[in-house]
């Protein structure tokens, strides 16, 4: 499963380009399955308050995490929320993307996917 969060389509897109049916945050979802979350950077570095709210409820399921940022906001910040939730989950950064990210990076993230999250 990968469950994510967009504020302007570029992690919906980042989604859409993997194998996998993407199932978006909202307030009430409950994951009680292994999961991929994808997530963007808010302001400069932070962890969207929507995805702390989830998973202050769904963090147990969560095998990685994926982030997308802006790299013209400098290395400090760029994809500051995936190291963040990283580092606090004790999950792995799967990968960080500049805006949408590249070919590459949806390989890399599908093989993640596939062979540590998927059931």
């Amino acid at each position: 499963m990968i469950v994510y969060t967009s504020r302007t389509g570029n992690v919906r897109y980042i989604a859409s380009k993997l194998t996998a049916d993407p199932i978006e945050i909202s307030k009430e979802l409950m994951v009680n399955k292994p999961y991929l979350l994808i997530t963007y950077t808010d302001g400069l570095g932070d962890i969207p308050a929507k995805v702390i709210r989830f998973l202050e409820q769904n963090a147990k399921f969560c095998k990685g995490v994926v982030v997308s940022g802006n790299s013209n906001f400098g290395h400090t910040v760029f994809g500051g929320a995936g190291e963040k939730i990283a580092a606090t989950y004790h999950i792995p950064l799967v990968r960080k993307l500049d805006l949408r990210g590249y070919q590459a990076d949806y390989e890399a993230i599908q093989k993640f996917y596939e062979t540590r999250v998927k059931e």
